[in-house]
């Protein structure tokens, strides 16, 4: 029930359509996620683990960011040791995987610890807070910075990495009539939150739509996510030499938008279970839909980068195994686990994958995430 002193998002949603109108699914999403005080993110109510909302790689322990440590220090060395390096995550949650990078570059790859600047892109104040306590219980003696967003970064040599940051981005959601593509949008009808079409929003929405092949049977909905392109072209523009490493679910253009997928990939999940309608409970579950890793790198080879690797996240643990578990000393049997979780086929090896957009980066020898990568581009059904 509606109550001024407590009101609760679908109360504000329900008052911004009574205003203005539908709203574009796009900008409920945007709404459910982030808004500043009510959205599932930014309010401190996404849990990630066992007993959260989700599980993550993260979720699995200290190994995910030991092995994206060995994979910087390598990007390093390849670079001939520049500095500074500019080490940059951004969807970092409460700091932990920042946490664990940072361990396994101090214990394991001091000279690098010592060359390195870290910054995290954060815009929600309340997680910042949450990041700077993880950080401080680790005692690293290095400074840490804080952005609000990559338009306040400066140019950089290094690495920008993310893990599942892309899948939370609001998207579009587009429906297939059977003569024209419509918007879909969230109107208040019937004393309840619904989506109706209506025409399409945004020229730049349109030359997206433009690259899907069809034909595609009446009804067909899917996403569009046009902020992650232009993410991938902000942060080509910015990386001076290095990489952007980003780890996420999703699939090449052709295999996202097969006429098969009828109903596009959009879900949304509260304490581990999934929810069918997107419109209930908004900021009280998490919205998430799969990456598009085609237009991600032709976004940002047009801004000048250009696609060093593409693989899934078995392929890409294995590569990184032989930096990690070297000889040099005995593993756990809780290590072992984690690895197995982390590159199982049947659980997150195949479904999550890897992407490498580098400038100024040698392509041979890949580095050694990807190099048991197939011919990425082939993958991507991008053209030399």
């Amino acid at each position: 029930m509606h109550s001024a002193k407590n009101p609760t998002l679908a109360d504000w949603i329900r008052d911004a359509i009574l205003q203005r109108g539908p709203l574009s699914f796009r900008d409920f999403m945007e709404a459910a996620l982030y808004h500043p005080t009510l959205g599932f993110y930014s309010s401190g109510r996404a849990q990630i683990g066992r007993e959260g909302d989700f599980f993550t790689s993260v979720s699995v322990g200290p190994l995910f960011g030991a092995l994206l440590a060995h994979q910087i220090a390598e990007l390093w060395e390849r670079l001939e040791r520049r500095a500074p390096f500019q080490i940059i995550e951004q969807g970092a949650h409460h700091g932990q995987l920042m946490g664990d990078v940072l361990d396994t570059l101090r214990n394991e790859h001091p000279e690098c610890f010592e060359q390195i600047q870290v910054t995290i892109v954060e815009p929600s104040a309340q997680l910042q807070a949450v990041q700077e306590r993880a950080l401080a219980q680790k005692a690293h003696p290095i400074h840490v910075r804080w952005v609000k967003s990559n338009a306040e970064l400066d140019p950089f040599t290094g690495i920008h990495f993310s893990n599942e940051l892309l899948d939370a981005f609001p998207v579009h959601r587009i429906v297939w009539n059977g003569a024209a593509w419509e918007e879909l949008s969230v109107d208040f009808k019937n004393d309840s939150l619904q989506l109706v079409p209506r025409a399409l929003s945004d020229p730049v929405l349109e030359r997206f739509i433009g690259r899907l092949k069809g034909p595609y049977p009446a009804g067909y909905t899917t996403e569009v996510n046009v902020e992650a392109a232009s993410w991938a072209a902000q942060l080509a523009g910015k990386l001076e030499t290095g990489c952007v490493l980003a780890i996420d679910y999703g699939f090449s253009r052709d295999d996202y938008y097969r006429p098969e997928r009828t109903e596009g990939t959009l879900s949304g999940y509260s304490r581990h279970r999934r929810t069918r309608d997107p419109l209930l409970a908004p900021g009280d579950s998490d919205l998430t839909a799969h990456v598009d890793f085609t237009t991600l790198a032709e976004q940002a080879e047009a801004a000048g980068a250009r696609l060093h690797g593409f693989t899934d996240q078995h392929h890409f643990m294995v590569g990184l195994a032989a930096l990690h578990f070297a000889g040099c000393r005995p593993r756990t049997a809780a290590e072992t686990r984690a690895f197995k979780t982390l590159m199982h086929p049947a659980m997150m090896g195949s479904r999550f994958k890897a992407i490498c957009l580098g400038k100024n980066l040698p392509e041979v020898p890949p580095l050694s995430g990807f190099a048991y990568a197939q011919n990425s581009r082939a993958q991507l059904g991008l053209e030399d």
